[in-house]
């Protein structure tokens, strides 16, 4: 074994000499060669602790050439997967990560290098360690990476910091996605680069495609959105989930995420945003296999009081259900927000009827204690959802909303506007009169 050891370093040591001379003289490719026969010698004498000595020292190498550090990185990385034990593969690791920190044309090597040993730190447990590894690439900046790969390296950014709780690290990566990234537009795809233009690598084999990526940043989405439950986001993760293609050719995929659609929709605070998409979810003709949400979503639209009783009873066993469905059971928060949601939808309906009408009818249409729905109205009062005004004595609240003087007197102008303009058409048509009964005396 010795003078195998002695026999591979007086094989390093010529190639080093010629190294020197190659490198002196700017041949690059002859360079590289002699750089990576170097590491080829030590990986297949399974000197491992040579073979870092020798990146670390080829690296260091005054006047080193790029091309030659970029080839020996990318040789190293090959290595990696042949490793004998997992203490030698992160001892690799970090030699090539050393070596690569700070250089431009090694930044894409690098990302992959943090990547895997990220991936190590997080099996044996230590995921805090490993997102704050992953953080330290902002792969953003990369122009020679392909874009599914940057895509893939930011969503597993996104997964360990939700892993780790950190939701607001994970919110700050999540919005260097855009959900338009996800649109695939076949007239750029595969185009060919300009003159001076930076050629875009290929992706690694194991990255997945952009739909897939697509559905992995979905469900990323929901576990942000789910923490704070901010039911109309998930409810638009889910929307996006249901356009791709895959899931909207399988009906054991697109049912459950449907039936989510219909639930956060319903679990949602009324707005703009929720209404419209509401309608356009009573729209699609996919709802005839789930009927009984049909009937859900219907019930909201319309301009009815809703019994919670009722309701509860009739999707009571279609919620406990929801847990054996792909994404899994609502939040334990969900049925008291369905309540809530149904209150204030029927304080709308009312709204809408009355002008004035007592505390006490209020109560008894919503089904609930003269105190509760007073708290429920003034909520809503609050939130703007709705205009009221509560005479607490006499017991009766106004859903009038009070006219200012700019009001008034716009109302007054428009009215008097409209006046004029029928006097002028009055005027116009007597004056028609007039010339027709003239011209019928001439003749």
């Amino acid at each position: 074994m010795e003078n195998g050891g002695d026999n591979l370093e007086a094989q390093i040591e010529a190639l080093l000499n010629v190294e020197k001379h190659t490198r002196q003289a700017g041949d690059v490719a002859s360079t590289r060669k002699a750089a990576t026969d170097i590491l080829k010698l030590c990986f297949d004498a399974g000197a491992w602790k040579t073979l870092n000595d020798q990146i670390l020292l080829l690296s260091k190498r005054r006047g080193q050439l790029k091309q030659a550090v970029q080839a020996m990185v990318q040789q190293a990385m090959e290595y990696i997967d042949q490793t004998p034990d997992l203490d030698t593969k992160i001892e690799l690791i970090k030699t090539l990560n050393s070596v690569s920190a700070g250089k431009i044309y090694v930044e894409i090597e690098r990302s992959r290098l943090i990547k895997k040993l990220a991936k190590i730190k997080e099996e044996q447990g230590l995921i805090a360690e490993a997102a704050d590894l992953m953080q330290e690439v902002a792969v953003e900046t990369f122009g020679a990476m392909a874009k599914t790969e940057k895509i893939a390296f930011i969503l597993e950014q996104v997964r360990l910091c939700l892993d780790r709780h950190d939701y607001v690290r994970a919110q700050i990566l999540s919005r260097k996605i855009s959900p338009r990234v996800f649109e695939v537009d076949a007239s750029k795809e595969k185009k060919k680069p300009k003159e001076g233009e930076s050629i875009v690598e290929e992706a690694p084999a194991d990255i997945p495609s952009l739909l897939e990526l697509k559905q992995i940043y979905s469900h990323l989405m929901i576990r942000y959105h789910s923490h704070s439950n901010d039911y109309l986001e998930i409810c638009r993760c889910y929307k996006a989930m249901y356009e791709i293609p895959s899931v909207k050719e399988d009906p054991g995929q697109w049912i459950p995420v449907l039936r989510k659609i219909c639930w956060y929709l319903v679990l949602a605070p009324h707005d703009p945003m929720q209404s419209s998409l509401l309608n356009s979810t009573l729209e699609d003709k996919n709802l005839s296999e789930i009927p009984h949400f049909r009937l859900l979503l219907k019930q909201l639209v319309t301009m009815e009081i809703i019994q919670w009783t009722s309701l509860w009873n009739t999707f009571k066993d279609e919620f406990e259900n929801e847990k054996n469905m792909l994404g899994g059971s609502l939040s334990e928060k969900a049925v008291e927000d369905l309540r809530l949601r149904v209150i204030e939808h029927n304080i709308m309906v009312i709204s809408k009827y009355y002008s004035r009408i007592t505390l006490k009818r209020i109560a008894d249409l919503l089904c609930l204690g003269i105190q509760e729905a007073e708290k429920h109205l003034s909520d809503m009062v609050v939130s703007k959802a709705l205009i009221a005004k509560i005479d607490r004595p006499v017991g009766v609240v106004c859903f009038q909303t009070a006219k200012d003087s700019n009001d008034i007197l716009n109302s007054w102008s428009m009215n008097l506007e409209k006046l004029l303009d029928l006097v002028e058409k009055s005027c116009h048509q007597i004056h028609k009169e007039t010339m027709v009964h003239k011209a019928a005396l001439k003749v």
